[in-house]
């Protein structure tokens, strides 16, 4: 299988990929169902219920809002962040909510129930319901947002990421392979995976368009001081930091390239937990690792540039393929290790990549990065994309740029594959216990005291 870069990476809103983009999108399917069935002018009130880690971490990931939001027809991609901001309260205030923009229904501020106790087939179900004038409801669908913003309807085969391509691989073994057979780098397997479902030139327009998102994010973090949203009042660092090094810097004239690569994913994961616009890479959780690793590339890397950022950008997709394929990317499936594990390895391949290294030591950089993350829980205090998550993306950046050098000191032989450290992910995942997985109920987030 292959899973294209423009879904594994998608622009779109904080503070979590899984509990605001997902649901956001199971809302707007679900209207775009009634109205393509031609159910949508019978529709007198509408309902949500958000079972499993959606409903216990929901009110502080803001799904309510994400829900309503795609109710009304805002698209994760295109809305503006604040027409999300407080949507529900909004709705409710006004006792009617206008279902795909124009049709208005009866709406509550109950009509979005949690239910935290109750687990379907995956932790992040949400089941939506249409009804007309009578009890009985008109339509009804359940979905499941599996990770990373992808969503898959309860009957569904599969979910839509998906994808026929010329060069598929079920593993890291075979993408080697692949690698070795034609002569090509992992980068270059990519490329001719995108090239068969677009124009080379849209690949680069999109790949840039993705690199500009994740670029301004960071300036966005980096210029934006004050405290976070929530009850935590986590104080912004970014900014602070940003004036500190620049002070530094102008005092003794030398660069220091470790503390901006902290500085640059601080900035993306607080304009995250802001409900800023930023990109899923492939979470958004862990979304400061991939663009703070590729900003400490091009601003430190001699040579680096827009041809290098498409390279690394790709070779991130190559290897988050096999996560998403052979694991996942699910803080509420594999705890914490699915998500910021699964960006470090990304990003650590991909920096591997441009500074020269063979399929080889990419592979052995993504599997240093992924086995250092093992058994990483998933616990947000308050249910907030907050403590620890900002922290951890700063940290696991540093940790992918080490696992990059480290690789390129070696010839690419290591004793652990990349394809056992993924499978001892899944496994972990699936032994962890669930109060370590996205809910709230154990770890930092019940032993931290909410002020």
């Amino acid at each position: 299988m292959y899973v294209s870069a423009f879904d594994l990476f998608s622009i779109g809103i904080g503070p979590s990929s899984s509990h605001t983009v997902g649901p956001m999108r199971a809302s707007l399917d679900f209207v775009k169902r009634l109205r393509e069935t031609g159910d949508l002018a019978q529709v007198r009130r509408i309902g949500c219920t958000l079972y499993g880690s959606l409903g216990a971490t929901g009110l502080g990931h803001g799904t309510p809002d994400a829900v309503v939001a795609g109710l009304t027809g805002l698209e994760p991609t295109t809305c503006e962040p604040a027409q999300v901001r407080g949507v529900w309260d909004a709705a409710a205030g006004a006792g009617s909510l206008a279902l795909d923009g124009r049709h208005s229904v009866h709406f509550e501020h109950d009509d979005v129930a949690l239910e935290p106790r109750t687990r379907l087939q995956h932790p992040n179900a949400l089941t939506l319901a249409a009804w007309g004038d009578s009890a009985v409801p008109l339509v009804e669908h359940t979905y499941f947002s599996v990770g990373g913003g992808f969503i898959q309807r309860d009957g569904d085969d599969d979910d839509e990421a998906t994808t026929e391509v010329p060069l598929p691989y079920r593993n890291a073994a075979e993408l080697l392979e692949l690698c070795d057979e034609r002569g090509l780098d992992i980068a270059q397997v990519a490329r001719l995976n995108e090239e068969s479902l677009r124009a080379s030139d849209e690949v680069d327009a999109r790949l840039d368009e993705l690199w500009q998102v994740m670029h301004d994010c960071i300036s966005a973090g980096l210029e934006t001081e004050g405290t976070l949203p929530g009850p935590l009042k986590v104080a912004r660092r970014a900014s602070p930091l940003r004036t500190r090094l620049q002070n530094t810097e102008s005092e003794n004239g030398r660069s220091l390239p470790g503390e901006w690569l902290l500085a640059y994913a601080l900035a993306v994961n607080e304009e995250n937990a802001s409900g800023g616009r930023v990109v899923t890479a492939p979470t958004n959780g862990a979304a400061g690792i991939i663009p703070a690793v590729g900003r400490y590339y091009l601003t430190f890397i001699d040579g680096a540039n827009a041809e290098g950022m498409r390279e690394f950008l790709l070779t991130a997709t190559a290897i988050g393929t096999l996560f998403k394929a052979n694991a996942s990317i699910s803080g509420a499936v594999g705890g914490c290790q699915a998500e910021v594990g699964s960006a470090c390895a990304m990003a650590a391949g991909a920096l591997c990549a441009v500074l020269g290294g063979t399929p080889q030591q990419v592979e052995n950089a993504a599997e240093i990065a992924m086995e250092h993350h093992l058994g990483l829980t998933c616990d947000p205090v308050a249910g907030l994309v907050q403590v620890p998550c900002i922290e951890r993306n700063a940290i696991a950046s540093s940790t992918a740029v080490t696992a990059a050098r480290l690789s390129l000191n070696g010839d690419g032989t290591h004793v652990v594959s990349l394809d056992a450290v993924i499978e001892t992910m899944r496994q972990t995942g699936l032994d962890m216990s669930t109060k370590y997985k996205e809910t709230s109920e154990g770890g930092l987030a019940v032993n931290v005291i909410e002020c």
